[in-house]
């Protein structure tokens, strides 16, 4: 639909969209659902082009990098390091599948990153995916020499592959697609296996025993079954993915009780996970340029909704609002 170009109010900014990364979240329908109807859109790489009076952080050229939700820093939430969880700020960036985007004041003030040179606009549409891996995997304590099993090798999981194997652990990715074990193999994992097969026997066969980290990037109802055949005695269970909330998902407890699993959850990023993720892309210590299988114009982004959609074609698909 056409709308009019926004203006920026005093504290406000209006920023151009360069590329908007198609998300895994925005085809859920559980998860989009309730917040119907929205402009969807939140990996981005963007310029400011227009602010407000009040604005002294940016001026037009700037590039940026900005999240789609950020917290207030100061809650009870924020100061135990639950960013993701800060129940003071509510408002959201207005979805980025658009030519120009209004960036509200508190977002000017708190949310805006600065985009260095040495990260374009297309690999800033990786900044927000990569710093949800990295926290991820801080918060179940991967380290250097364990062995990491990636459940599921779409765009995240991907992220997950390269992640841990910059940490010099022994990854093992795991989907049913062989264009994505294909990915998973030269991004850096070490073993691959299809996903269709008894994957704890594989596991064992080539890697002499079970996973540290199990890292859970599909929200299949067998993907999350086989995890729980595959993390070793203590180790722990990343659910990254989730089936949707009409499943049931049963948890061995016992097992695991006397085995000390440990589940956790991890959803989203903070602000100390985002430096990280912009340090890991500038520095090339994780590349993402090679997962971008798609670039379209926005007139076109109903086909990359389906090729997200459906999965078999695609890793990353970009969407370029300017491109004709």
């Amino acid at each position: 639909m056409e709308v009019p170009t926004p203006v920026p109010g005093p504290r406000e900014m209006v920023v151009k969209i360069h590329a908007c990364g198609i998300c895994g979240s925005d085809i859920v329908e559980w998860y989009r659902l309730p917040r119907a109807p929205l402009v969807q859109g939140h990996e981005i790489g963007a310029e400011v082009v227009a602010v407000g009076s009040a604005v002294q952080r940016f001026k037009p050229s700037d590039r940026v990098f900005i999240p789609p939700k950020i917290p207030c820093g100061s809650c009870v939430y924020c100061v135990k390091g639950h960013f993701p969880q800060c129940a003071e700020i509510k408002e959201r960036l207005p979805g980025a599948f658009a030519e120009y985007v209004l960036v509200p004041e508190v977002f000017v003030e708190k949310g805006t990153y600065p985009l260095p040179d040495n990260i374009s606009y297309e690999q800033s549409t990786f900044i927000e995916p990569l710093a949800c891996a990295a926290r991820a995997q801080r918060l179940a304590g991967v380290r250097k020499g364990d062995t990491v099993l990636v459940m599921g090798c779409g765009m995240s999981g991907l992220l997950h592959v390269k992640l841990a194997a910059a940490r010099d652990c022994r990854v093992v990715a795991v989907d049913v697609n062989p264009m994505k074990l294909d990915f998973a193999a030269k991004a850096g994992a070490v073993m691959v296996v299809d996903g269709s097969e008894d994957i704890a026997e594989r596991l064992i066969a080539g890697n002499g025993r079970k996973a540290d980290i199990v890292v859970l990037c599909s929200s299949a109802r067998q993907a999350v079954e086989a995890a729980w055949r595959c993390v070793d005695k203590g180790g722990t269970v990343v659910l990254f993915a989730v089936p949707g909330p009409e499943e049931q998902v049963v948890v061995p407890v016992n097992d695991f009780w006397m085995k000390e699993i440990t589940i956790l959850t991890s959803y989203y990023c903070g602000p100390p996970d985002i430096m990280e993720a912009m340090d890991l892309i500038g520095s090339g210590t994780v590349t993402v340029h090679d997962l971008i299988t798609h670039r379209l114009p926005l007139d076109d982004i109903v086909e990359g909704f389906r090729l997200v959609s459906d999965g078999r074609e695609s890793i990353k698909v970009i969407i370029e609002p300017h491109r004709k």
